[in-house]
């Protein structure tokens, strides 16, 4: 048993390691090219920080026939994804996090619910009413993809008529676009290897360890390949782009839900993969549900101070739902 854990936590550094390298050479590819700081957070950074999930997810149902690992990861890490809104908020010592963001990031976090919301009705629906297949893919995942790139668009359109907040610094001009490239395509495929061995090594923790394999995805793999989003939104706020590491987070749920489930379901060939997704994923479904309900209020309601002594209002919600969701998930797949 000490050898998994082992095995897991080499993991964990090599897709912190990589996973940073992706997201930092991103950003210097982002800068290159002129973008604002949200179109960063949502068009770039999300993408390349959502690589893990991606990938693991596709590394479950292909290496090792495990659709609920796939799907615990990724709905797990569009939870954790919104705790770090509480982290990050805890971290800024120049009031409420949510006050200083545009309430532009209120339409993310609200794709982010009609996305993972149909998903989670998908997996009912699937195993009650109808499979949904349509030769090698389901009629949700295709409803997923068209409601992701409609948003998406939306959005986007929005950003690109409102002018930007944050102020463009040249970070990188000792870096040159080709050395910025290089560097991208090496840290993918590195995070191409890693992803694949985390998803065998969150198999081995299931068998040993007797748990679920909903809650290994959900919980394990969730955290880890969260970490490069963590670790850029940190780097966002720390050079003051509020708006890039926000956009960074809300983003990758979108991206997690819209074009990640998809891909499972592509991958998974055998069969619907919502058909082949638990139910207790609908916990995870509706912990996400909320806490972005949580994201938007604040975001809304725009408090002037923080509540507590380092938190506002949200960041302490945000823990509870997310620690009480996991619970459950626990206690069920148990």
């Amino acid at each position: 048993m000490i050898l998994v854990w082992v095995k897991f936590l080499v993991c964990v550094v090599l897709i912190l390691f990589f996973g940073t390298k992706l997201a930092r050479y991103g950003d210097v590819i982002a800068e290159k090219t002129g973008l604002s700081g949200v179109w960063i957070g949502l068009l770039l950074l999300a993408v390349v920080t959502s690589l893990p999930e991606i990938i693991t997810g596709i590394s479950a149902v292909t290496v090792i026939n495990a659709p609920d690992l796939a799907m615990g990861t990724i709905f797990g890490s569009n939870a954790l994804n919104l705790f770090i809104i509480a982290l990050l908020d805890t971290a800024y010592r120049r009031g409420p996090l949510l006050t200083k963001a545009s309430k532009e990031h209120k339409l993310s976090a609200g794709l982010g619910i009609l996305l993972i919301a149909f998903a989670g009705a998908s997996i009912l629906l699937s195993t009650r009413v109808w499979e949904g297949g349509i030769c090698w893919l389901s009629i949700y995942s295709l409803v997923l993809v068209i409601l992701y790139l409609l948003g998406s668009r939306w959005i986007f359109r929005r950003e690109h008529n409102r002018p930007s907040v944050e102020t463009a610094s040249l970070r990188y001009k000792n870096i040159s676009s080709r050395r910025a490239y290089l560097g991208f395509g090496i840290a993918a495929i590195a995070i191409i290897g890693s992803a694949t061995w985390l998803a065998t090594v969150g198999d081995e923790i299931a068998s040993v360890t007797g748990l679920d394999t909903t809650f290994v995805g959900s919980l394990f793999l969730a955290v880890t390949t969260s970490l490069p989003e963590l670790v850029v939104a940190f780097a966002a706020l720390r050079i003051g782009a509020v708006d890039m590491a926000i956009a960074d987070v809300l983003g990758s749920n979108i991206f997690n839900i819209g074009i990640g489930v998809a891909c499972y379901d592509l991958f998974y060939g055998s069969a619907s993969i919502f058909s082949a997704a638990s139910q207790t994923h609908i916990i995870t479904t509706a912990t996400v549900v909320l806490m972005s309900l949580i994201v938007i209020a604040g975001l809304i309601l725009r408090t002037k101070r923080k509540t507590l002594v380092a938190m506002s209002w949200y960041a302490p919600l945000l823990l509870g739902v997310y620690v009480t969701g996991a619970y459950f998930i626990f206690r069920m797949g148990g």
